[in-house]
């Protein structure tokens, strides 16, 4: 016979407000250890949107990176401290929440960075206003 699992304390009113855990000022550029769930386990990814601002969905855009790599043109080998042996995987960008954010582990510099720009504008089909096109969308 199963029984059902009780709750040793009585599980929260509805309505009850709960204190939130304030989220991690995320930057451009920064590596991050993230829990993407079901797209894969606690690795790091790169950031490449812009800090959100209060009143938006706290959501980063992200670039995992990976220890799998089978040679495509869309995995970038970077060189960090932080990362092991591997490339970041541009094909596998994902908008990812704040609150999945774990542990800040340091940040690109602006060679890498545009290295990164250049293979996401590359997957995405875009011109970069640095080759000619113009600004804005």
């Amino acid at each position: 016979m199963c029984q059902a699992k009780r709750w040793i304390n009585s599980p929260p009113k509805s309505g009850t407000k709960m204190s939130a855990m304030p989220l991690p000022r995320i930057q451009r550029g920064e590596l991050w250890l993230v829990d993407l769930g079901y797209l894969g386990k606690v690795r790091p990814v790169l950031v490449v949107s812009t800090p959100f601002l209060d009143h938006e969905r706290t959501l980063c855009i992200v670039v995992p990176h990976t220890t799998s790599v089978i040679g495509t043109r869309f995995e970038l080998a970077v060189e960090h401290a932080a990362l092991k042996a591997g490339a970041l995987d541009v094909q596998q960008t994902a908008a990812v929440q704040a609150v999945k954010f774990v542990r800040r582990l340091g940040a690109l510099n602006a060679e890498q960075m545009r290295i990164v720009e250049q293979a996401l504008a590359q997957v995405l089909g875009l011109k970069l206003a640095s080759e000619g096109s113009p600004p804005g969308l």
